[in-house]
């Protein structure tokens, strides 16, 4: 990233030069536009997202470490422009209340701003200049607290009470193209059709997203997919273009020129 002579972070705290980066403009635009501070008195849109911040730099587990945290720094909090810590009772109506696609954007419009300065080197092997993966994560939610809570599944699976985050993304620049969040139990493949991704574009997932008829899409419209067989899949060999015969005990994804 290029110097920026304007902005003079030398002896600053570090959390305080990360939100000198920010660009603060960009920002307020989405704020005015989402209407995000509306009858806002005390609790900015801006605040909200540096207080998310902080708990998430100082991996706080609840709102009340990072309001706790907060309050700690005491007069430090001048840096990072606020007066004081937020009262966590504040903080959290602010989650519950504020719409959080306001912060969905900015994500989106820090990408674009500062696409010019992202990895944009290409990973070894792979030949298509748009590759994606999408994969999913659950976060459990009181399980460890509340045995009788979530979802219990069947055989030896895990136990499903919580959320899942469903994310795509660029493998080229290491970055989210696609978020989503949605109940642990949502099953995966579901969520394929909400991906609108580029012609020729490549994309890979494990098999909890086989999805036939999204396949069948994807092959009208130019994309490229792969994702492994479910074991009870049923499929007629049409034709081979190329063939590689593995090693015993070997397994792999050979990508053509």
């Amino acid at each position: 990233m290029s110097k920026d002579s304007e902005k003079s972070l030398t002896g600053q705290p570090i959390f305080n030069q990360i939100l000198k980066i920010i660009p603060r403009e960009v920002f307020d635009r989405i704020v005015l536009a989402q209407k995000s501070d509306y009858r806002c008195r005390t609790f900015s849109t801006w605040d909200e997202l540096v207080t998310l911040l902080f708990g998430i730099f100082e991996r706080c587990d609840s709102a009340r470490e990072a309001c706790d945290g907060m309050a700690a720094l005491g007069g430090k909090l001048n840096y990072l422009g606020m007066d004081a810590a937020p009262a966590k009772s504040t903080f959290t109506d602010a989650l519950i209340n504020r719409d959080a696609s306001v912060f969905e954007q900015f994500y989106f419009a820090l990408v674009k701003h500062f696409s010019e300065v992202l990895s944009d080197s290409r990973k070894a092997g792979v030949r298509f200049d748009r590759f994606y993966v999408f994969d999913s994560t659950t976060i459990s939610l009181f399980s460890d607290v509340l045995k009788g809570v979530g979802h219990n599944p069947k055989g030896d699976g895990k136990k499903k009470g919580g959320l899942k985050v469903h994310m795509l993304t660029d493998v080229h620049a290491d970055t989210a193209k696609f978020v989503k969040i949605s109940e642990a139990k949502q099953h995966d493949k579901n969520f394929l059709k909400y991906l609108v991704l580029p012609k020729g574009s490549m994309i890979a997932f494990d098999k909890a997203y086989n999805h036939y008829l999204q396949f069948a899409k994807w092959t009208e419209e130019g994309i490229f997919f792969v994702c492994r067989l479910k074991d009870n899949a049923k499929y007629e060999v049409q034709d081979v273009t190329r063939e590689r015969r593995l090693a015993e005990g070997v397994s792999g994804v050979t990508i053509g020129k």
